[in-house]
């Protein structure tokens, strides 16, 4: 049978299945055994084998469930009221200032936790009421906790660039280095496209009222709310960046800094131990499965021999290596309207890879253009993780279609960002080269 006919039933197979529903560890999982069975018969299952083994030895693999569990801790430890409660007064004054308060807190949650549920759910209970019991218009509210709860994906600490580096080989401390200078980026486009819109129009954002502002003795007393969240960012990326440590013995010190910080509000509890715990079993078991099977899916992809000739399909896109990129965009694009980003992941970077060393990208530049459209995944319609999170904590009168409609201009925003990255790549290598120095 030729590769080409082969490439058609092993992805055509894998879209049918996961368009019926089919969960994606099975999808992965089985298509890939069956595929290699046909193929090289029963020495195949050794070769799946192989790779798990290769999986569950990984050192790197320890750091995802740590960095879940402290993200789980922070979420009851209370320190997003009180973040909260500082943004308020100091950006309440100003139009669209609890909409950029609330952003801001996105990012300092983006730089403790490491997922995008966490900032989405917290700040969707806490800012979201707030902000329309002020009057703001609700796409304008939604939307910006949509974009700011994705960003824990791109800041470092990220999962996602966690199961990129061992998936690509590519150093861990540089993938979080690299995703400082986009997210400062992001952070800044979305203030940027907030004040321009409450200037524009008014009656979407008003400024709180002066009873409301405090004073400056408030102002300054309530900066003590940042203390917390500084010291869990230095404990994790200052010991990565400073070399002392590792990316995974850096979670560790995470956790250990969510344990400060929830002992600190009085919310250290065996329950909320315990029932952080299980949520983090959960997500890391299912994680770990879907990895499982992805390293399926790429070895018979591999064994198949489809990766030359995806490696040849995309060289002939019209365009050369910016063809090829825009491709590539595109489909990344429509994947994460329809599949998880972690499913994307492992579905593409077997195909993608070989692309990249063929047309010479940064595999660190690339890793972060790819991160930043699975951010934009994340948010998009119809499947977006971040949509239901926010559906589950929004007020009754929030519906599905207010959701939808609100992610739209946040989406195209950060896209711009994307292409800022490609276009200039230093916004992505400036940190790595600084803290790890120019690869060799």
């Amino acid at each position: 049978m030729s590769v080409e006919l082969l490439t058609f039933l092993f992805f055509g197979s894998l879209l049918v299945f996961l368009f019926i529903g089919t969960p994606l560890v099975f999808t992965l999982g089985g298509i890939s055994v069956i595929f290699l069975y046909f193929a090289m018969g029963p020495v195949g299952f050794y070769i799946v084998a192989s790779k798990f083994w290769d999986s569950m030895t990984n050192f790197t693999l320890i750091a995802i469930p740590m960095y879940v569990y402290m993200a789980m801790l922070l979420e009851k430890s209370g320190v997003a009221q009180n973040l909260y409660r500082m943004m308020h007064v100091w950006f309440g004054a100003m139009r669209g200032g609890l909409a950029i308060g609330t952003v801001m807190i996105c990012a300092i949650f983006a730089a403790m936790s490491g997922i995008s549920g966490a900032a989405v759910v917290t700040m969707g209970a806490i800012a979201l009421p707030r902000m329309l019991e002020r009057g703001y218009d609700k796409r304008l509210a939604i939307g910006a906790i949509n974009a700011g709860g994705g960003w824990g994906v791109l800041v470092p600490p990220s999962i996602l660039m966690v199961l990129y580096a061992m998936l690509t080989e590519v150093s861990v401390g540089r993938l979080f280095a690299s995703g400082i200078g986009p997210g400062i980026l992001l952070v800044v486009l979305v203030t940027i496209y907030i004040i321009v819109r409450a200037w524009l129009q008014p009656s979407l954002a008003p400024a709180l009222p002066p009873e409301e502002r405090g004073d400056w003795r408030l102002k300054l007393s309530t900066l003590k709310a940042v203390a917390l969240p500084i010291l869990i960012v230095l404990l994790v990326l200052g010991s990565i960046f400073g070399g002392f440590a590792t990316p995974t013995e850096a979670a560790a010190l995470g956790v250990f800094g969510a344990l400060i910080a929830s002992a600190v509000h009085r919310k250290l509890s065996f329950a909320v131990l315990s029932d952080s715990a299980m949520q983090t079993l959960r997500l890391t078991a299912l994680i770990m499965w879907i990895l499982f099977a992805a390293h399926a899916f790429s070895t018979a992809y591999t064994t198949l021999g489809a990766n030359e000739l995806m490696n040849h399909l995309v060289s002939q896109v019209p365009g050369g290596e910016w063809g090829a990129l825009v491709f590539i965009l595109a489909v990344l694009l429509l994947l994460g309207m329809v599949l998880d980003p972690v499913g994307i992941m492992l579905i593409t970077l077997p195909v993608f890879m070989p692309v990249v060393q063929l047309y010479g990208w940064d595999p660190v530049w690339f890793g972060v253009i790819f991160i930043m459209m699975m951010e934009i995944g994340y948010m998009t319609p119809p499947f977006g993780f971040n949509l239901f999170y926010l559906k589950a904590v929004a007020p009754p009168d929030v519906s599905m279609g207010d959701i939808y409609w609100s992610v739209i201009p946040y989406a195209l925003v950060t896209f711009l960002g994307v292409l800022i990255v490609i276009m200039l790549p230093q916004i992505a290598l400036f940190f790595p080269n600084l803290f790890f120095g120019m690869p060799r």
